[in-house]
């Protein structure tokens, strides 16, 4: 089994820690390893450094080579810029499938928090084999809460139970839903978090590339023609900018014929915005989320993420507190989400030296 890593995205939500020069992925929010360096750690007694692949926009492929230096730097692909998911994995499955064209291949993230990582290599295992059957494979996480912030899949039946696991075909996908829309998915027990980790063998993923997104096929048929020639290159800047952008949910999984979701309880997280962070580290004993220095009066449930200075409260609850060198983010915990948008007025009004 090879493993594609994507590495991509800015990480506005987490802004003002992440910035376009350093992004999320590249940061360490739960441990001292990166997003990027707990990614590759946790799939690592299963896949082996050379069969992991990590794809990413070309400005940062020199960070990658530098934050894992035992992935192979040709494994390191990277993109002259990003299209969404599904250009990004159709171009990574190109260079695998020169590799072994019947190889299984894990699509995993760099930014997503497990705790389960044991769980997850089982889960792997099991998707695997399901995956040499000709499925397309999707882990679909058992949702705690009727959470409006990620997409839901819905199952339906039951395929097989491989490693302990139960294996459905999928229903259908639904996009982020309304509160009472997700209170109902999850009192069906028929729906699961959309994690965003695929497994599929490359020749499926192939096929369904020709039949479900032809334009993108022909385009990436163009830049399969040039590899491993001294026009590799040239041709990739050169079609790439007429890909156009596409989810690999919409562009393939939402309309495949023969996808199947294996429910998985590993802890994970969408490591989105500071609130779910809040969530996820240790809290004192007045529920603040401390990272750096705090001295707080009536302060709680708050998370407090300073860099040099002293940050001091008094009075504050429920509240997200950001302070680096040259920028100060506070903000109420259920506005979290908005911060992406305040960073476009960032943009807007020609801040750039603070992006």
């Amino acid at each position: 089994m090879y493993a594609l890593i994507m590495a991509g995205g800015s990480g506005t939500r987490l802004w003002p820690y992440s910035r376009e020069a350093r992004p999320k992925q590249f940061l360490g929010f739960l441990s001292e390893r990166t997003m990027l360096q707990e990614a590759c750690q946790r799939i690592a007694s299963l896949i082996p450094d050379d069969q992991i692949f990590v794809v990413i926009s070309e400005t940062y492929t020199d960070v990658v080579r530098q934050q894992i230096p035992q992935v192979p730097a040709a494994n390191i692909i990277g993109e002259p810029e990003g299209h969404g998911t599904a250009p990004c994995i159709g171009l990574s499955a190109l260079y695998l499938r020169r590799l072994d064209p019947e190889a299984v291949m894990a699509v995993l993230t760099a930014d997503h928090y497990i705790e389960k990582a044991d769980e997850l290599r089982h889960a792997l295992g099991a998707a695997a084999q399901v995956a040499e059957e000709g499925h397309l494979v999707t882990l679909g996480i058992q949702p705690d809460r009727p959470a409006t912030g990620y997409g839901y899949i819905e199952r339906g039946e039951k395929l097989a139970r491989v490693n302990g696991h139960d294996v459905y075909q999928v229903e259908k996908f639904t996009e982020k839903p309304d509160l009472v829309t997700a209170q109902a998915f999850v009192e069906s027990g028929r729906y699961y978090w959309n994690s965003g980790m695929f497994i599929w063998k490359v020749s499926t993923i192939w096929r369904e590339f020709e039949k479900l997104m032809p334009q993108f096929y022909t385009q990436l048929m163009e830049i399969d023609a040039a590899l491993g020639t001294a026009e590799e290159r040239a041709t990739l800047e050169r079609v790439w900018p007429r890909v156009e952008n596409e989810t690999i949910d919409y562009g393939i999984m939402e309309r495949a014929e023969d996808v199947a979701v294996i429910p998985v309880d590993i802890g994970w997280s969408d490591v989105g915005s500071w609130a779910t962070l809040l969530e996820l580290l240790p809290a004192d004993g007045e529920g603040n989320v401390v990272v750096g220095q705090h001295v707080g009066l009536d302060t709680t449930g708050c998370l407090i993420h300073g860099s040099r200075r002293l940050v001091t409260t008094v009075g504050l609850e429920g509240m997200i507190v950001v302070d680096t060198e040259d920028a100060l983010l506070v903000c109420p915990k259920e506005r979290a989400q908005e911060v992406r948008d305040l960073v476009e007025k960032l943009k807007e009004s020609g801040r750039e030296e603070y992006l």
